[in-house]
């Protein structure tokens, strides 16, 4: 399945390299598996969005670690892509921009004509033919529809598709400035969130984690003295503190760093996708 990684350091820029590169399940290691292409955006407290996106696996590319190691934000979200459906190419990679927040999803949507039947005009909003970019169009026209309340147009969204559509999991982060959205429906796939206080357990721990050696690994960085919330779709350390994300429930991080967690949803999907062949294959690795 595609991975998914979302970061917020409050008011703070914080180097991302550990994440991305050096700890043991690294999004630079995911990527051997989800290989169909990679995506980063940050926002800086200086309010600068940055946006890179390359249909190729990351661990290879130049760019990706480039970046990996040189970028400082406030807020970022990483995508991985294993391709289930959309060709592989750049219209089609996450994450994708929409009335000025970011979103990446996990997880595999059908009634795409459908949606695209009924954003008439609002289409133009789409330029690939992922069933993601697709996703995020419906979430964005219920935001709107709700007069720009986040929070309700996502439980609008969330329980119209769950209830009409046909879906196999619509896992996603979603960030604007000072905020990530995260939610997970339903349990098909996993999500889990870290909040790491400044100096982790105990106020003195550094990002650590075990190479494939055994051998103890440490880094040291500002991002060990200042609090940060890391949402992902695997445990990318073994930092103490990780907790899964429950099948319907909505994660909200605000600029203060507090973690706001609500069930919008109990019930499973009316029309649950059962995959087979290489669909099904994108959603067990």
């Amino acid at each position: 399945m595609c991975r998914l990684f979302a970061l917020h350091a409050g008011q703070n820029d914080v180097a991302v390299d550990f994440w991305l590169l050096e700890a043991p399940d690294s999004l630079a290691k995911q990527s051997e598996i989800n290989a169909d292409g990679f995506g980063i955006a940050s926002l800086t407290t200086d309010k600068e969005l940055m946006l890179i996106k390359k249909p190729v696996e990351a661990a290879t590319d130049a760019t990706f670690r480039r970046a990996a190691k040189h970028l400082e934000a406030a807020e970022m979200i990483v995508h991985l892509r294993f391709a289930s459906n959309g060709g592989k190419e750049i219209a089609n990679t996450h994450p994708f921009v929409q009335d000025g927040r970011i979103f990446a999803h996990n997880g595999i949507m059908g009634d795409t004509d459908r949606i695209d039947t009924e954003l008439g005009e609002d289409r133009a909003m789409i330029t690939g033919d992922s069933d993601s970019e697709r996703l995020f169009a419906v979430i964005t026209m219920a935001i709107r529809d709700a007069d720009g309340d986040v929070r309700a147009g996502i439980r609008n969204a969330v329980n119209r598709l769950a209830d009409d559509y046909e879906l196999y999991a619509i896992n996603f982060v979603m960030a604007e400035q000072g905020e990530i959205w995260a939610l997970r429906y339903p349990e098909k796939n996993d999500l889990f969130v870290l909040e790491r206080e400044a100096g982790g357990e105990g106020g003195d721990r550094e990002l650590e984690g075990k190479s494939s050696d055994g051998n103890l690994r440490l880094r040291t960085g500002e991002a060990t003295d200042l609090p940060l919330v890391i949402v992902a779709s695997e445990k990318i350390c073994e930092e103490p503190g990780w907790s899964e994300v429950k099948s319907g429930e909505l994660i909200h991080i605000g600029p203060d760093l507090k973690v706001d967690r609500e069930m919008i949803i109990e019930h499973p999907p009316q029309h649950q996708m059962v995959l087979k062949g290489h669909a099904e294959k994108t959603q067990t690795h």
